[in-house]
């Protein structure tokens, strides 16, 4: 098994430096650019594939919903200064805002600022997938700076009939029985949560694929959280028999030990694998989650 030239933390840090500016959500075109920057950094020979779902289609109990794109958001101020701006920081406009151009006093302005009083210097991240809605995110020091007057608010954005994108790499094994390992694209700007997983999932594909004897066949599921794996799983029910274990992964780069959640009966392979020696088995916080299916 030949070992690739460049170590594993540059060529990481690199795709996570690729993937942050990119503005994704559960639909539109910052998941395809993702999938399309994720397609590029896969090894030779490894092919991947694409499925993208009509919104309207019933997942269960779910429905996809139209597909999200934005092209500006911004808030000037009385004095014409920039407030917010998506060309700034992809987490200030609300995911999923609806279009607007308007000018606001202070006060019915307010409503739709998010900040957090408890972290003053932080960006929060908020959606608005299934509620029609528009709103901007702000660090709370700059809410709190802003003066009375008249706001201009611009949201450029569309909400209208398309698809759900997700992307799948599926690496053979000696048998039909699966390994299915998961990262979410739905998120912007978020290193720690979605960019570490999908970074570790490609390390993990150009690891496995060089294994000469696989038992498992492997698969990666890149897909918006929730909505996107319930419609990979709608879609492929005649697979559910070959799962044998899950792994969900993000948060992977924070400073603490390997979180790993075990599975309800905690005695499958998966766990062994990982046990509580090896990782804080039940720990609170983000890392690895385990299912049995």
């Amino acid at each position: 098994m030949t070992e690739p030239a460049t170590p594993a933390g540059p060529r990481m840090r690199s795709l996570m430096e690729q993937a942050y500016p990119i503005l994704r959500s559960i639909t539109g075109d910052g998941v395809r650019r993702t999938l399309d920057l994720l397609e590029t950094a896969l090894p030779d020979g490894v092919a991947p594939a694409r499925t993208g779902v009509p919104s309207g289609t019933e997942v269960f109990d779910w429905t996809i919903g139209d597909e999200w794109n934005v092209r500006e958001a911004r808030i000037r101020g009385p004095d014409g200064g920039r407030v917010a701006d998506l060309a700034a920081h992809t987490l200030h406009p609300v995911g999923y805002s609806t279009p607007v151009r308007t000018r606001l006093s202070l006060d019915d302005l307010l409503p739709h600022l998010h900040s957090l009083p408890e972290h003053p210097d932080w960006i929060p991240y908020r959606t608005s997938y299934y509620h029609r809605d528009w709103g901007f995110c702000l660090r709370h020091r700059d809410t709190e700076a802003l003066q009375p007057g008249n706001y201009e608010v611009v949201v450029d954005s569309t909400l209208v009939p398309g698809e759900l994108v997700y992307g799948e790499v599926i690496l053979p094994g000696q048998t039909s029985e699966e390994v299915i390992i998961t990262s979410h694209v739905c998120h912007p700007s978020l290193t720690n949560d979605n960019l570490s997983g999908l970074a570790v999932a490609l390390e993990l594909i150009a690891r496995i694929s060089r294994l000469e004897d696989r038992r498992f066949t492997y698969r990666f599921l890149f897909a918006p959280g929730t909505i996107g794996s319930l419609t990979r799983l709608s879609r492929r029910g005649d697979r559910l028999e070959r799962i044998r274990h899950g792994l969900v992964i993000t948060g992977l780069g924070g400073g603490g030990p390997l979180v790993y959640k075990q599975t309800r009966r905690g005695d499958r392979l998966v766990d062994r694998g990982l046990s509580p020696r090896r990782a804080g088995s039940r720990r609170r916080g983000a890392g690895l989650f385990a299912v049995r299916i």
